[in-house]
């Protein structure tokens, strides 16, 4: 049902009126609930516009790059959220899920990579990488 508020010209009482349907209220001829003139200016209230969210998972490679570049950190994270974190290993899906959580609250991008970098290193050294050995040699 849509609502309509009005401002009279010549009181200056504001005031909403309801109808039924829109070709309710354009036949209609509206007049002030106050004092019954009919010089009425149509108010325009805050207007809310539902923005449909984007799906990252539609995206070729340069259009997310494009969101990276914005450095808008809530859309990197919404990224992140569409795209990714579904099959991956127990030791990256932790700090991935951590950082893209961060990455909605709007923390900056270069704090969370700042942070994922330092998490990557001390794990990294905490367990070291093998190294590749040298077969001994035979003996013929």
């Amino acid at each position: 049902m849509p609502s309509y508020d009005f401002r009279c010209k010549n009181c200056g009482a504001r005031f909403s009126l309801s109808y039924k349907s829109v070709g309710d209220y354009e036949a209609a001829s509206p007049v002030c609930a106050t004092c019954g003139g009919a010089a009425l200016a149509r108010l325009i209230g805050r207007v809310a516009i539902a923005r449909p969210g984007r799906d990252y998972t539609r995206m070729n490679a340069n259009e997310m790059l494009s969101v990276f570049e914005s450095g808008d950190s809530r859309q990197v994270g919404e990224m992140f959220q569409q795209v990714g974190g579904g099959n991956l290993s127990p030791d990256v899906a932790l700090p991935y899920h951590d950082a893209t959580e961060r990455l909605l609250r709007g923390e900056k991008l270069d704090t969370v990579e700042r942070d994922l970098r330092s998490s990557t290193a001390s794990g990294a050294e905490a367990s070291p990488a093998p190294t590749a050995t040298t077969p001994p040699a035979s003996s013929d």
